[in-house]
C-alpha cells in the first residue's frame, strides 16, 4: 500500500492488476475502510484486466484525519429550515478526493464504482467529473431524495448506536458489531459469523476512527439531493441494489437509476447492505456491464 497527495490531504491506497489495463477506481462506504473491498473480489476484477484502485477515504483508515465535531441536531434543524448546515466538509468534496487520487496516479479517465456513501461520491465524480469518468457502477446508494422510503429502524440503530467503547470493552465491541452487520447484511446470503468477528478485529487493529465516522455521517447528511446532478451524467450507468437491503431500501437505487439517462438497474436477490462471498462474481458482472457499454461507446 501506498500514500498519495490528493486535494490537500493525503490518501491511503493500493492498486491491483496490470499496469496498461484500463484504470476502476473504488470508493468505499461510511466509516469503512478500503479493506472492505475484499481482496478476493479486487482480484475478480483485476482477472478482468482492469488496473482497479481502492482507497481509504478521508477521515477513514489510514488517510488523513480531519478536525470538527458534528452537532447533529443544529444539523438537521438547519436542514428543516432550508439553510446550509455547519459541517466539516460535504460529499462533494469526497469526490474532489478521488479525483485527486487520479491525478496523483497520473490516470486521465477511470471507471468509477461506489458502494453506499462511496456510490454517493462516485456518482458526484460521474456528474461533476465527466471527462475523467468513463462509466459508473453505484451500488447499494441512492439519490439523495429526502422523499425516498427511510431505512428500517433496526438498521438505522445499527448505524446510531456505535456500542460499547472498543477501548474499555473490545469483547462488547466485537459482539455488538457483528450483530449489526447480520441486521444490515444479506438474508439470503448470511454472514460466517467467526470470519465477521475477524474482520472486524483486523479493521480495528488497522485504523479505528470514530470522529471520522461521525464527519462523514455528517457529509452524507447534509450534502444536497443530487437528482439534478445525475441527471446530467453521460457515462454508461449500471445502478447496483439487494432486493432485501434494510439500510439503504431497494427504492434508493430504483430512483437513482431514473435519475440517470440510460443508466441500467440490477436488483440482486436476497442481498441485503453487504458484499456477501456468493455474490462477488454476480457484482463484478454488473460492473463489467459498466466497462463493456464504456468500450463500445469509444470504438
Amino acid at each position: 500500500m501506498a500514500r498519495a497527495q490528493a486535494n490537500g490531504i493525503e490518501l491511503e491506497y493500493d492498486v491491483t492488476g496490470p499496469a496498461d489495463g484500463e484504470p476502476l477506481i473504488l470508493i468505499m462506504g461510511l466509516g469503512a475502510q478500503m479493506t472492505r473491498w475484499p481482496s478476493a473480489f479486487v482480484d475478480k476484477l483485476a482477472a478482468k484486466g482492469l488496473r482497479v484502485i481502492r482507497f481509504d477515504n478521508r477521515d477513514i483508515g489510514l488517510s488523513s484525519k480531519l478536525e470538527g465535531v458534528p452537532d447533529f441536531p443544529s444539523l438537521f434543524k438547519a436542514l428543516g429550515e432550508g439553510k446550509k448546515p455547519d459541517v466539516p466538509y460535504l460529499l462533494d468534496d469526497m469526490a474532489k478526493d478521488a479525483i485527486g487520487l487520479l491525478d496523483a496516479l497520473g490516470i486521465e479517465r477511470a471507471h468509477v464504482v461506489g458502494a453506499s456513501l462511496g456510490g454517493m461520491v462516485a456518482q458526484l465524480v460521474a456528474a461533476d467529473h465527466p471527462e475523467r469518468t468513463l462509466s459508473l457502477t453505484s451500488i447499494m446508494s441512492t439519490s439523495g431524495n429526502r422523499e425516498l422510503p427511510p431505512a428500517k429502524p433496526e438498521a438505522m440503530a445499527v448505524l446510531n448506536d456505535r456500542g460499547p467503547d472498543p477501548l474499555v470493552d473490545f469483547e462488547g465491541y466485537l459482539d455488538h458489531s457483528v450483530k449489526g452487520a447480520v441486521v444490515v447484511g444479506s438474508p439470503g446470503y448470511p454472514p460466517n459469523l467467526e470470519e465477521t468477528r475477524l474482520r472486524i478485529r483486523n479493521d480495528f487493529n488497522r485504523s479505528y476512527s470514530p470522529a471520522g465516522f461521525q464527519r462523514q455521517y455528517a457529509a452524507a447528511a447534509a450534502s444536497p439531493d443530487r437528482r439534478p446532478k445525475l441527471a446530467t451524467i453521460k457515462a454508461p450507468t449500471v445502478v447496483i441494489h439487494g432486493s432485501d437491503d434494510p439500510l439503504v431500501p431497494l427504492t434508493g437505487g430504483q430512483d437513482t437509476a431514473a435519475s440517470i439517462p440510460g443508466a441500467e438497474l440490477v436488483v440482486v436477490e436476497g442481498m441485503g447492505h453487504d458484499f456477501p462471498p456468493a455474490l462477488f462474481d454476480t457484482i463484478v458482472d454488473g460492473i463489467m456491464k459498466a466497462v463493456s457499454r464504456a468500450k463500445a461507446e469509444a470504438a
